[in-house]
């Protein structure tokens, strides 16, 4: 009888164990498995960025009163400190900001301009058929500190110091540098460390920092309390653009005192579409925004809800609609000042209709051509503030690639940004190269409304990986039903090897790389319908989003591959 009850036992328990891993059991008792913590509420105010001290500086700022505006400048100056592998005022910004005392959105492209001295025809006259990624020549106009000017003069109420005293100490005091920040940090020295001034502020002792290494830049610290006393024109107009422009000048470059003193911000209309009776509100070019809209747009003529969010048919489908928005990507983005670019009709539904049917639902396209309309590796950080007002800022600012171009001036305690490698060479392109120009940008913040209210503010870093996620991240949302944290913890998949806006074209259909958590059949089908997958490891991106529902209760939520986390009280 023992016996046979120890049998029956096992048995049972077997049966149960096997019951229990069909119904995919997982460690988290309730919620989507794949799940990294839980969604975070709050009412008064919510932050989330990729920098857990920022999160904490932001809601500090909340704390004392100040606006979502001021909050989301103190993280940003906060991570250019303690984030410098993604950010800093050497840098551009992006912002769309929610007025809850207007009920409007508004939208700030605060991107640099090509130096005015730099001529097209330098470049082939010095056998160059590209720019290259770093030195003097990628250097644009830094346009995040302007930025921060602009959107203090219109939503901040706290004052300047303030707002920018959180940074000040901790550039002075120090921090201990994060886990990926350390990692991509020491991937960069051996790049950057041969340009002056870098291994003075960025390699002390003379190597990167490591994991928990307290880090200071005192150089960095003397910059912020001029812009903060002296205000935008301290940087564009005072003595950091001259040893800006004196720095360019000794080290071959071209960006000049002028350059800085004439540059300016532009107040932009943020441009939507709507997906599944949600508004969908991106900035128009020079950034890649509305490629999200144009994805959603295709998609919108499918069932992905029955699809499912793990199928072959999704991921195929969700890829040839990408691969068709970049192939307008690459032709049509860039600088709207020296370009008719037909927005409205890239992202009218009837232009995704007439481009769905190019998508054969049983097999990979190798190429697209980019449609007829009448008239790379990036690095960033993206963060989103909500106050108790009800006011919401969607935030992103970057150096582009990696730390920047490596040119780090004199005293100043900052990298200049690279962002002029995304223009074109080729004579006549939307985006060719031209003094005093804005260069095609990646970055890109994103919001979303429903009937005219706020309903998400939301972005996702990641050079050409951003409109991809953007999409994904509503495609998991509304058509999977995730809430904000599941979807962006949710498995994603990325296509690379699009047309880009520097001239190269896509000829082989690219290649799809899929985070664990696909099934092997899913990955065994897609390679039978043509496309190649390949195994990557770390570009998929890095989102925060805060959510705002019905109650006013903000969901926060923060990237499970970075080092960040949402906060609110």
């Amino acid at each position: 009888m023992k016996r046979l009850f120890c049998k029956s036992s096992l048995a049972a328990f077997l049966s149960t164990l096997l019951t229990a891993v069909s119904a995919d059991a997982y460690d988290r008792v309730n919620g989507e498995g794949f799940a990294s913590r839980s969604q975070v509420l709050a009412t008064r105010g919510m932050a989330a960025t990729s920098q857990p001290l920022a999160t904490q500086v932001a809601l500090d700022i909340l704390k004392r009163g100040g606006s979502a505006v001021d909050a989301a400048i103190a993280a940003n100056a906060a991570q250019g400190l303690m984030e410098p592998t993604g950010n800093g005022i050497g840098g551009d910004l992006f912002a769309i900001v929610w007025s809850a005392g207007e009920e409007e959105l508004y939208g700030l492209n605060a991107s640099g301009r090509s130096p005015k001295s730099l001529p097209f025809e330098y470049f082939a006259d010095n056998n160059l058929d590209r720019i290259p990624s770093h030195g003097p020549l990628p250097v644009s106009v830094p346009g995040a500190v302007d930025g921060w000017f602009e959107l203090h003069d219109r939503f901040g109420r706290l004052p300047m110091e303030e707002v920018l005293e959180p940074a000040i100490d901790y550039a002075q005091s120090g921090f201990p540098v994060t886990q990926l920040v350390a990692y991509y940090w020491n991937r960069s020295v051996p790049l950057l460390e041969k340009y002056p001034g870098f291994r003075e502020t960025y390699m002390p002792g003379g190597e990167a920092p490591k994991e928990g290494d307290i880090f200071r830049n005192p150089r960095l610290a003397k910059t912020l309390t001029k812009i903060a006393e002296g205000g935008r024109d301290a940087f564009y107009k005072g003595d950091i653009a001259r040893e800006i422009a004196a720095y360019m000048e000794e080290n071959g470059g071209f960006l000049s005192y002028e350059d800085l003193a004439s540059h300016e911000s532009e107040w932009v209309e943020p441009v939507s579409t709507n997906y599944r009776g949600y508004d969908v509100w991106e900035l128009p070019p020079n950034g890649q925004g509305i490629a999200a809209l144009q994805i959603l747009n295709i998609l919108e003529g499918y069932d992905l809800a029955k699809m499912g969010r793990t199928s072959p048919e999704y991921i195929h489908h969700f890829v040839e609609a990408k691969k068709l928005a970049f192939e307008d990507r690459a032709k049509y983005y860039a600088d709207p000042a020296f370009n008719e670019l037909p927005v409205q009709e890239l992202i009218s539904k009837e232009y995704a209709a007439e481009r769905r049917q190019l998508i054969d639902p049983d097999k990979a396209a190798s190429r697209y051509d980019a449609g007829n309309v009448a008239l790379r590796h990036g690095d960033t950080i993206y963060l989103t503030v909500a106050d108790r007002d009800g006011n919401m800022v969607s935030l992103i600012q970057s150096n582009y690639r990696g730390m920047g171009s490596g040119m780090t001036p004199g005293e100043l305690g900052f990298i200049l940004q690279d962002r002029g490698e995304m223009f074109s060479l080729k004579e006549g392109h939307f985006n060719q190269y031209q003094p005093g120009k804005r260069p095609f940008h990646t970055i890109i913040p994103a919001f979303v409304t429903k009937d005219g209210e706020p309903w998400m503010s939301f972005g996702v870093m990641g050079g050409a990986t951003q409109p991809q996620m953007h999409a994904q991240i509503l495609i998991n949302m509304l058509d999977f039903g995730l809430n904000v944290q599941e979807a962006g913890d949710a498995p994603r998949i990325l296509h690379s090897g699009s047309s880009q806006p520097t001239d190269e074209m896509m000829r082989d259909g690219g290649y799809i790389s899929l985070e664990d958590g696909f099934p092997m059949e899913t990955r065994r089908r897609l390679v039978q319908m043509g496309h190649e997958l390949r195994f990557v490891s770390g570009p998929y991106g890095g989102y925060q989003g805060i959510m705002r529902d019905d109650q006013g209760v903000y969901h926060g939520a923060s990237e499970s591959r970075k080092d960040g986390h949402a906060a609110g009280y």
